[in-house]
């Protein structure tokens, strides 16, 4: 009697307006009566039939991209055994006919709204493939490619059918069942009454008698209408207030390192990575969740954030979470989109414990089981939050967990398994699956953008989610910050990538070796600028002339004195003084602005000033004691004593004494000092010398400001190894003649993307050599510049230059990287292939 009393309500409540409903809603609140007991009952259709709010959001996104396969519901059987082909047909015609979701097309009003018609009769899709010709060694092939074109062929929203059966024909014995549907009238768990009811009606005809199926009491139709009711009578806001408390104002988007590029538009192809966690483990975190009153689904999300936060730094985690949303029992056999995606927040940092991470993971799922109902698209609106194409809002990663079934163990005359299909497009960049088996095992599976994340960087993923749940079974105390991540395998991969093939003795400060080099070639020519060219000698003398004047003035080690100068032959001598006197040097660029400069001055503690006399006005003194160069011809005969002090200083240093500061460019901030020690640089200019190499015969085209840090490789390097600097004075618009000055060999240069200098450098290597080819997007251009430039050969001449030349001595590799680093070994080949061999093979040619 009950039953049939609210089953009348319902019916009535049914046909009330929204403002009505509103006010039943209300009355029943005031007397304690949930709602939630008014049973779904068939409604009139009268009209055109809503959208659920869940299949108008699938709506919206086939019509947004009607080709993306990241919505279908697939899966696939293998029989083996005698099958009856037409069997299957006609139980999946019954179906059909039993499940008004199997009959539903979609159509639009001319103002744009969404509606669904319920066909009276819609057969599926059904294809049966033969593929038994093929030979057996390509069977399997043609098999997975016929499953998987069938999985993935886009639906028509408008026309239908929406469920797609695929039949494949290995032999007269072996069968693969393939099943497709969009998930606008679908989702995993419609998946799976589908696959249990095709098989009770299997049963039924090849054994004979009827099919045990309980009747449906309501459609999806009929729920539709039910779900638009209930929330717009007021549950919609009583759930929606619990939401915007638990996720606040501000939504963060969580990044993950990725070993890709992320696209614009979010479009990516899913691959997946899978482990078993053991069976001992999960019997370990049985016993701590049943210790806690939580679930094995609650420590299991709270590993997942867990890893999260470790790998992201962040303390604000969300995680996506799909619900069946299947509740009610008038919805637990019905075919439809009935799932629902919850937010999970935790908020963890380092000092929190795991069992605090496990107890927070616990409160959220049980509360979000109260406020299950709220559909996704409307929190989403409802927050306003900003919509960024290829972004998921809300949260940017999903966790997973189920219990298999017990399965298809077999059908009549069949043994049934499951055969499992590729992915198609990608949903989000990361979704973690955990499975529970019979056996006791737990089976986490990571789908993923394969464009994103590589199959190594993913199973190394899961290695450290396994790593984390052993931590709560043995130690749930343990805080965060202080709970070890990395395993065996990861340290010796770490270990690994910390020994170098290269070793070089960096004990010797860079201005020891230049002085080394100005022994061995004390007339060569060091440095250029402009009209004035100075010996390895005559730099070396001014250099140890202004560094004993600074010692004189109590610069020594961990001193640092700045040096702002004009680009020119007192620069280079200023740097090298610096160093020799043991302090360490800040570089500071003229043009640079004054608020900066003054920053740099005070934060670094600098305590001299190098700088001219027409820069006094330009550069903020702060404390320091400044030395204009010009004023008092430092680096001249006439200097102090000049004549006894000549030699070079003797200042005691070691590695990790400072040998110069500088400063980022400040993009997120104020600029940030970085100290690189004597040892540091000069390990990496012998490693430089070594690879790519450069040789006594080479000239540096100096371009690069002062104080940006690439400088200090095109000033020490070629100085350590016999080379001549070409440094470009001040203001010198035109880099041409000093690059024509750069014979037989070539000149190279090193220059931020982008910059004027790179693009002027660019237009010399065009007009210097004709076979030059710009490298790759870096954030460093780093490239060799032929300076032999005689007329294009043209007959012979140029026939024979093709021939002598070899493809890899004037082209960048099919890789096309100029990164100029050490260990990469297509730009080494660039490097050496374009500063020699391409203007010998031209010489040699004409």
């Amino acid at each position: 009697m009950q039953g049939t009393i609210e089953q009348r309500i319902a019916e009535k409540f049914a046909n009330l307006n929204r403002e009505q409903r509103a006010a039943v809603h209300r009355h029943m609140q005031g007397q304690g009566i949930s709602l939630a007991r008014i049973p779904i009952v068939p409604c009139r259709r009268e009209g055109n039939p809503p959208l659920s709010y869940a299949q108008a959001r699938q709506w919206f996104l086939w019509n947004l991209d009607p080709d993306s396969t990241a919505y279908h519901i697939s899966g696939a059987l293998r029989l083996d055994g005698e099958l009856d082909v037409e069997a299957v047909r006609s139980c999946f015609d019954a179906l059909s006919a039993r499940h008004e979701a199997l009959r539903t097309v979609f159509r639009e009003t001319e103002d744009g709204e969404a509606w669904q018609e319920v066909l009276p009769v819609l057969a599926p899709e059904f294809q049966l493939i033969a593929l038994s010709a093929h030979a057996p060694e390509e069977r399997d092939g043609a098999v997975r490619a016929a499953a998987e074109a069938c999985a993935n062929r886009v639906f028509d929203l408008r026309q239908g059918p929406l469920l797609r059966v695929g039949l494949i024909r290995e032999s007269a014995q072996r069968h693969v069942l393939v099943l497709a549907m969009h998930h606008i009238i679908s989702d995993g768990w419609s998946l799976d009454v589908l696959t249990r009811e095709f098989a009770e009606l299997y049963r039924a005809a090849r054994l004979g008698g009827t099919a045990d199926l309980p009747p449906l009491s309501v459609q999806y139709a009929d729920y539709a209408l039910w779900q638009r009711s209930w929330l717009e009578a007021g549950e919609r806001e009583r759930q929606l207030a619990y939401w915007r408390a638990h996720l606040g104002g501000k939504q963060p988007v969580l990044q993950l390192h990725a070993d890709g590029a992320r696209r614009s538009d979010g479009q990516y192809r899913a691959a997946r990575a899978r482990a078993v966690i053991p069976v001992a483990l999960v019997q370990d975190l049985q016993r701590l969740v049943q210790a806690r009153g939580a679930t094995l689904f609650m420590v299991l999300l709270a590993g997942w954030q867990v890893l999260l936060h470790r790998y992201s730094g962040m303390a604000d985690i969300r995680v996506g979470i799909p619900s069946a949303n299947r509740h009610r029992s008038e919805t637990s056999g019905m075919l439809g989109f009935f799932v629902n995606t919850q937010v999970l927040r935790s908020e963890l940092q380092g000092e929190h414990t795991l069992e605090q991470a496990l107890e927070r993971a616990r409160t959220a799922a049980l509360a979000a089981q109260e406020h299950q109902d709220l559909p996704f698209e409307q929190l989403v609106d409802a927050l306003q939050v900003e919509r960024v194409l290829g972004q998921n809002p809300l949260f940017q990663v999903m966790y997973n967990h189920q219990r298999a079934g017990g399965g298809l163990d077999s059908l009549p005359g069949l043994n049934v398994t499951r055969y499992e299909l590729g992915k198609q497009a990608a949903q989000l960049e990361l979704v973690l699956d955990t499975t529970e088996h019979p056996d006791g095992t737990v089976e986490a599976a990571l789908t993923y953008a394969a464009e994103l994340f590589g199959s190594a960087a993913m199973a190394r993923m899961l290695r450290h989610y396994e790593t984390v749940l052993r931590h709560f079974a043995e130690d749930a105390g343990q805080t965060l910050g202080d709970m070890p991540l990395l395993g065996t395998q990861d340290l010796a991969q770490l270990a690994g990538w910390g020994e170098s093939p290269l070793s070089f003795d960096a004990s010797t400060p860079v201005h020891r070796m230049f002085e080394q080099q100005a022994a061995q070639t004390p007339d060569a020519a060091a440095l250029t600028c402009g009209g004035e060219r100075l010996t390895y000698a005559a730099l070396n003398t001014r250099a140890n002339r202004l560094a004993h004047y600074l010692i004189s003035l109590g610069v020594g080690p961990e001193r640092k004195v700045g040096v702002a100068l004009e680009r020119g032959v007192d620069m280079v001598a200023a740097l090298l003084a610096v160093l020799k006197s043991g302090a360490a040097y800040v570089p500071l660029d003229p043009d640079y602005p004054q608020d900066r400069l003054a920053y740099v001055m005070q934060d670094g503690g600098i305590g001299h000033l190098l700088t001219q006399t027409a820069l006094l006005g330009r550069i903020p003194q702060g404390a320091a004691t400044v030395l204009a160069l010009d004023a008092h011809e430092p680096l001249g005969a006439s200097w102090p004593a000049a004549a006894a002090h000549c030699g070079n200083p003797d200042v005691a240093l070691h590695g990790d004494h400072l040998a110069y500061a500088i400063y980022t460019s400040g993009s997120t901030g104020k600029p940030k000092g970085v100290a690189v020690r004597h040892e540091a640089l000069s390990h990496f200019l012998l490693s430089m010398r070594e690879a790519p190499g450069i040789t006594a015969d080479n000239r540096v085209l100096a371009l690069t400001s002062l104080a940006f840090d690439i400088a200090a490789l095109e000033l020490f390097l070629p100085l350590i190894s016999g080379a001549q600097i070409l440094l470009t004075a001040q203001g010198a618009d035109d880099i041409l003649p000093m690059a024509a000055q750069a014979r037989p060999a070539g000149a190279c240069c090193s220059l931020p993307v982008g910059s004027q200098a790179a693009s002027r450098a660019c237009a010399v290597a065009r007009r210097c050599s004709p076979t030059w080819q710009p490298p790759c997007s870096r954030p460093v251009w780093s490239y060799g510049i032929c300076t032999d430039r005689p007329k294009r050969p043209s007959g012979p001449a140029y026939a024979a230059w093709k021939q002598a030349k070899s493809p890899s001595a004037v082209q960048l590799p099919a890789r096309n990287c100029t990164c100029w680093t050490p260990r990469c070994k297509p730009c080494r080949r660039v490097w050496r292939a374009n500063f020699t061999s391409a203007a010998s093979a031209w010489r040699a040619a004409i």
